[in-house]
């Protein structure tokens, strides 16, 4: 039965997060708001949707491991799994506008992020630090794209289905109020159902909650954008998959993890401070010379970072491997 919950949770997670996106897309598109306002913020933070509930939920729970299990094991997924499965199909191009600064902001807020973490639990200054460096960092990718000859700020379904692989938007009003209504109702159930099977799951295994957010929750929230990538490469475009894989790592850095801390103390588990954020960290280093030296990921470096994820999960479910990795820390 608690597998079903689980299933359940993270299957309204998906569901709403999506539906939540596309009435909210939708609703920007009526009132007129640009193209470029929409991707920088109603999308990329509508599609985080999943990681911010379940991290909000969990934090106030009493339930830490699986809030920064969720975050870190997504950022480890998103590079290993969803960037490694779709170069298996073709090769994935590293030379996209912005892609190098974003590569940077990316390792700046990992490396922000893990110095927080050794300074003792995430209060609400650490995440107001972080949610600040999200909306300079927002501010900043406005104000350049809007200085490219070629980011129009053009109104519609197309040039928003450019930015994120958003489409199937509603037109009507009455079916966009109904997108949000459900959206905004499945996300807080979806995380409940979600979080109460990752605990018991735990419990039942003599797992920490750290590893079932690490992995099974990770994972589960981690689909929308492997099924977007995936989508992508077998369209011949699988350039828009680095480009939101490292939109999304930051925005669970900065802005999931910083608005949890700001609602609620969250405590880093040991293990996850001695093991999995370093893992994050050199997931993303491992991508960072392609995107600097504008190198396509071919199907070897794709089949290396997906059986790095493979071990990688068999380590974290190990709780022996956990164990020595703290003893050999210390």
């Amino acid at each position: 039965m608690v597998y079903i919950t689980l299933a359940a949770g993270l299957l309204l997670l998906l569901f709403g997060g999506d539906v939540l996106v596309r009435g909210a897309v939708s609703l920007a598109v009526k009132l007129e708001i640009p193209t470029l306002v929409i991707g920088l913020t109603i999308v990329a933070f509508g599609t985080s949707a999943p990681e911010l509930v379940i991290s909000l939920r969990s934090a106030l729970a009493g339930s830490p491991g699986i809030a920064i299990g969720n975050v870190v094991g997504s950022n480890i997924a998103n590079v290993l799994l969803v960037l490694g499965i779709p170069a298996l199909i073709a090769a994935t191009n590293c030379d996209q506008p912005f892609i190098k600064r974003n590569m940077l902001y990316v390792i700046g807020a990992s490396l922000l992020f893990i110095t927080l973490a050794f300074l003792g639990p995430l209060a609400f200054w650490h995440g107001a630090i972080l949610f600040g460096c999200m909306v300079a960092f927002l501010v900043e990718s406005g104000r350049r794209a809007a200085q490219r000859s070629d980011a129009a700020t053009i109104i519609g379904e197309e040039a928003i289905e450019l930015i994120d692989g958003v489409s199937g938007v509603p037109n009507r009003n009455w079916v966009i109020a109904a997108f949000l209504i459900i959206g905004l109702v499945a996300l807080p159930i979806g995380a409940q159902l979600t979080v109460s099977a990752a605990s018991t799951i735990a419990k039942n295994y003599g797992i920490s909650e750290a590893a079932v957010g690490l992995t099974v929750v990770a994972l589960g929230t981690s689909l929308p954008e492997l099924s977007t990538t995936i989508a992508a490469a077998l369209r011949g475009h699988c350039g828009l998959a680095l480009g939101n894989v490292l939109g999304s790592n930051l925005f669970n850095i900065l802005a999931i993890m910083g608005l949890t801390a700001m609602v609620v103390p969250v405590p880093v588990p040991d293990i996850i401070k001695q093991v999995d954020v370093w893992v994050m960290l050199g997931a993303a280093l491992a991508i960072t010379p392609y995107v600097m030296w504008g190198k396509c990921i071919t199907w070897k470096t794709g089949l290396v970072f997906v059986a790095s994820y493979a071990l990688y999960i068999a380590f974290v479910l190990n709780p022996k491997a956990a164990q020595l990795a703290m003893i050999a820390s210390n």
